[in-house]
């Protein structure tokens, strides 16, 4: 091998080492540093607006993506007696279920409201990493819907049983045989100033400051 063929490999093979100890660096400063999950989704508070008597519903002209505020009145059910109906929350049609002039039943859902004004992430979180982390934490977010963007957000609350508490509790193992899962436990995070691109349901990924 030729003296210049030797240096270049040998450099070659610096570069390559050096870039493992980079990434070993790395990785080493965000396990110390940080709690991340790419198990998490954007969510706000939901309502349903429901039929609150049988009979014939009017005046309904919702639209999906109407906003609608508490105890608006959203249209009348004309049967026995003529009643209201009402939103029970601020919120934003996503879902049209009625149509005006058909008949309904008391408690029939009519529409599907979401909280879009405030919605927040819903991260869950290995057992193993939830003793790192603490309410009101810092969080940077990314969502699969506006991934160009990094959003800013806190931790508000931390979920008091894993997500498999009640299926544990349902489901008895009376085989014998038990083989160890780590355990995931639901964490809300905050968001800040969201995009129009991120919406309920929306894959997402933070990154929680220890």
């Amino acid at each position: 091998m030729s003296k210049g063929r030797l240096i270049l490999t040998n450099i070659i093979g610096l570069i390559i080492v050096l870039a493992i100890i980079a990434g070993g660096a790395y990785y080493y400063y965000n396990s110390v540093s940080y709690v991340t999950t790419d198990e998490a989704h954007v969510a706000g508070d939901m309502a349903e607006i429901t039929a609150p008597a049988s009979g014939k519903l009017s005046g309904w002209d919702i639209d999906e993506g109407t906003k609608v505020t508490k105890d608006e009145k959203t249209a009348k059910i004309k049967g026995e007696q003529t009643v209201d109906v009402k939103s029970i929350m601020d919120g934003t049609i996503v879902k049209n279920e009625a149509k005006d002039g058909q008949m309904v039943q008391a408690g029939q859902t009519l529409a599907q409201t979401i909280d879009m004004d405030h919605l927040y992430i819903t991260a869950n979180i290995k057992e193993t990493d939830v003793k790192d982390i603490e309410k009101g934490d810092k969080v940077d977010i990314v969502v699969d819907g506006d991934p160009g963007a990094t959003f800013e957000g806190n931790v508000e609350e931390i979920g008091y049983a894993t997500n498999s508490t009640f299926n544990l509790l349902s489901q008895q193992n009376t085989s014998g045989n038990y083989t160890k899962v780590t355990q995931k436990v639901p964490v809300k995070i905050s968001i800040k100033n969201p995009s129009d691109k991120v919406l309920p349901g929306m894959n997402a990924s933070v990154k929680i400051s220890k």
